[in-house]
């Protein structure tokens, strides 16, 4: 008897320590797949950079080229080689995955694109009879043929990744529904009658989106277009700008399914009739909408 018990729990310590070998078996398979997509995605993110840095030194290059008898226009030369040169040691610093930054860089560099084109054409007017200035004007041309077919394939690249990583960590809403509440807490659609307007969604389950402690922000706009708000000082950041918002909440975001609700408390008289619009905000990104009416 002593011994089939043993035996009993032995079976069941192998079963127990099979399935928890086979546990971390997934576990690693699932994080080392994540892993390699994310570093793929990091590692373009670099090369994009590395390209864009490129791009600066040979615009560098061409500016270098530029050549004129007339001293304004080269102090005004020195100055443009000199503000390329400060983008190129900035551009060093930032690091590859700040996208941001990156499209500031690029819409820098379609500036100096324009400014490179203007130098050419007034030196290439000043210097009309001399054959040989004629023949270099010709080839930076062509170097800026070759910039702008570069920019071009370098957008494509950014484009496309950028894509990449806003599907990897965005977060995304479902079930989305907004309706009001009177002072009882019952749900209304009479504006007079609304004191509290309640908006609900699911946000959706994502492996790939940071966890912990998230700011949750909507945003209500009346029929006539104005911001539901209580203050001006009560603002977050959105493609780089600061705008204002409605109502808030913090929610902890464990990478699942998780139900929110957010109230907006309205003052008397806001509210009219018609359709309102309710948007939903999280990490930077615009991630639901929906639209309710109030009569």
């Amino acid at each position: 008897m002593e011994t089939q018990k043993k035996n009993n729990n032995s079976k069941i310590l192998y079963i127990s320590l099979s399935a928890a070998a086979l546990l971390v078996i997934v576990l690693s398979v699932l994080y080392y797949m994540q892993n390699r997509e994310l570093t793929e995605i990091v590692d373009g993110l670099t090369e994009e950079k590395n390209i864009l840095t490129q791009e600066y030194q040979n615009l560098m290059f061409n500016f270098d080229s530029l050549q004129s008898d007339n001293d304004t226009l080269n102090y005004m030369l020195e100055m443009e080689r000199q503000r390329i040169a400060n983008l190129v040691e900035e551009l060093k610093t930032i690091r590859a995955t700040n996208t941001a930054k990156i499209r500031e860089y690029q819409r820098e560099l379609t500036t100096l694109r324009g400014v490179l084109r203007s130098y050419i054409i007034q030196i290439d007017s000043l210097n009309t009879i001399n054959q040989e200035l004629t023949r270099e004007n010709i080839e930076h041309r062509r170097r800026y043929s070759q910039i702008q077919t570069s920019v071009r394939q370098l957008e494509a690249t950014r484009a496309t990744l950028e894509q990449k990583v806003t599907i990897a960590s965005r977060l995304d809403v479902i079930n989305m529904m907004a309706e009001g509440l009177n002072p009882s807490g019952r749900s209304t659609n009479r504006s007079s009658r609304t004191n509290r307007i309640k908006v609900c969604f699911t946000i959706l389950r994502n492996v790939t989106a940071p966890v912990g402690m998230k700011e949750i922000y909507l945003r209500i706009e009346r029929p006539d277009g104005q911001l539901l708000m209580h203050s001006r000082d009560d603002v977050f950041t959105h493609e780089n700008t600061q705008i204002n918002f409605s109502a808030k909440r913090a929610v902890e975001y464990g990478g699942e399914e998780l139900d929110v609700c957010i109230f907006y408390n309205a003052d008397v008289g806001e509210l009219i009739s018609g359709e309102y619009t309710a948007d939903i905000f999280a990490d930077g990104f615009h991630i639901g909408s929906h639209t309710f009416s109030l009569r």
